[in-house]
């Protein structure tokens, strides 16, 4: 019976992605977040990692400075025509705004997920970590 018990009680970590009253999970301990900007039209890249309650933006990805770039990052060598940015920023939460357009994309685990697929054009998502059931790990819609 205690042990039971203690399968009712456990709660896990995971990355929560909520829209429109839906939430999906991913179980994954850090994920890629990509889209195309807006005036660039050239993809950017983050990633994000799961830190105790916190999402911590890592690392960035992009081919040129602009507006909106982070200025306070350390410049990573790379080849592949990108600029690398190591980030070291904590969140308790991400709110963004999805779209065809921007091709918004998730990847984790070798898989790669378009959450424009998941919700209305410009629609938005919360993203952050939640501690679920273990039933509702078992059982819950994942990315």
């Amino acid at each position: 019976m205690a042990v039971l018990l203690f399968f009712l009680l456990i709660k896990l970590p995971v990355i929560a992605f909520e829209t429109d009253g839906e939430r999906f999970y991913l179980k994954e301990e850090a994920f890629e977040l990509s889209w195309i900007h807006s005036v660039e039209k050239e993809e950017w890249r983050e990633y994000y990692e799961r830190d105790g309650q916190m999402l911590r933006l890592t690392e960035t990805h992009f081919r040129t400075f602009g507006a909106g770039v982070p200025s306070d990052g350390t410049i990573l060598p790379s080849d592949d025509g990108f600029v690398h940015m190591r980030i070291d920023r904590e969140f308790e939460e991400l709110n963004l705004t999805v779209s065809e357009n921007a091709q918004t994309m998730i990847r984790a685990g070798g898989r790669e997920m378009p959450l424009y697929s998941l919700a209305e054009d410009y629609g938005t998502f919360r993203i952050s970590v939640e501690y679920i059931h273990l039933w509702n790990y078992v059982g819950g819609k994942t990315l």
